[in-house]
């Protein structure tokens, strides 16, 4: 699978406020609606998050936003609702000129796309919801949804290591800090208080059999930040929404066995199974130097510090930029502080 590089654009508000967002590929649009929180710059270090976008931007022009206040997108302190989210949409497929487009949205993304597309029926193509529901009043009960909104609001740091546990426990503790960590760099402790907020809020269920568009609903059996029977809930209620379950307990769709889900995605809007992607793994001696090149250290301190040449430093550097798909030093330096490897 071919290494990508994003493109990057910008979108205005009506209030004035920028949205940034990133294309990858080339094709038909496909519009990926965020989850929770997203920072385009930072997901793309992630190795899981980059291979899944990388997987489905082959045979497509796949779009993806940071949600105002949220990512590279210019800070916003006013009201969280769907109007803001729809305004949102409609903000970068105006910038990007787009009349119609294939839409993907999961978990809290899910339910503005599904809300999309029985409003703006006319620019849906196809539409996938993945780890959604039709009201935010179901997932979990009032004392669970206080509590963790009051430790997001009191403690961003343990809420977030919290939530990345309820959203990835098939994966190690490693990337689940560094998940964390990228939650916290998205946006502030308010911000993301503010979303869940909204997640807890939104009811979608008097749009849904207004959708018109081919709809493809996936979920993980044991989902738990959004139980299976939510996904069973939107598929029943869409007409003729295929439902697709699929084994796993995590809700970010990019951990876990994330090819599974990008297999169902792209056989659903007709693109040909790919190839197992690259491994973004590197040796450990690969994995010396790019902890070195994340202290800020040139080659030849490199060399020094490990004993090696600074040829050998250099071939090295080399190797770790083609596997991991970079193109700079700091591309190197930000992927090793954001996913954490053991040192």
């Amino acid at each position: 699978m071919t290494r990508r590089e994003q493109r990057w654009g910008t979108a205005r508000m009506e209030d004035g406020g920028r949205v940034a967002y990133a294309l990858t590929g080339s094709g038909p649009l496909l519009l990926v609606v965020p989850g929770w929180l997203s920072h385009l710059e930072l997901g793309w270090a992630i190795p899981s998050e980059r291979t899944f976008h990388e997987a489905l931007s082959s045979g497509r022009t796949l779009v993806r936003y940071d949600r105002p206040g949220c990512g590279l997108s210019d800070p916003y302190d006013g009201p969280r609702t769907m109007a803001l989210e729809l305004a949102t949409i409609g903000a970068v497929t105006e910038a990007l000129g787009a009349d119609r487009f294939d839409l993907l949205g999961w978990s809290l993304g899910a339910a503005v796309a599904a809300q999309w597309s029985a409003t703006r029926p006319e620019t849906v193509s196809r539409l996938v919801l993945y780890g959604g529901w039709p009201t935010g009043a179901a997932i979990g009960d009032d004392d669970s949804r206080r509590l963790l909104i009051g430790l997001l609001g009191s403690h961003w740091g343990l809420g977030s290591d919290l939530l990345t546990d309820l959203f990835a426990p098939d994966t190690d503790a490693g990337t689940r800090r560094a998940l964390a960590q990228y939650q916290r760099a998205a946006s502030s402790a308010d911000t993301a208080v503010a979303l869940l907020r909204l997640a807890y809020d939104l009811d979608v269920r008097s749009a849904l059999a207004r959708i018109v568009a081919p709809t493809l609903v996936l979920h993980r059996r044991g989902d738990r930040a959004a139980p299976v029977a939510q996904g069973r809930m939107l598929a029943a209620a869409i007409p003729g929404a295929a439902l697709i379950e699929l084994e796993g307990r995590s809700h970010l769709p990019a951990v876990g066995d994330a090819e599974a889900v990008v297999d169902r995605i792209r056989r659903f809007l007709g693109l040909p199974r790919l190839r197992r992607a690259v491994p973004t793994s590197l040796t450990p001696r690969q994995t010396e130097v790019a902890a070195l090149v994340a202290e800020g250290l040139t080659n030849r301190e490199v060399a020094e510090r490990l004993g090696i040449s600074e040829r050998s430093a250099e071939s090295h550097l080399e190797r770790i930029r083609l596997r991991l798909g970079f193109r700079s030093r700091a591309q190197v330096a930000a992927w090793y502080v954001a996913t954490g490897p053991s040192r």
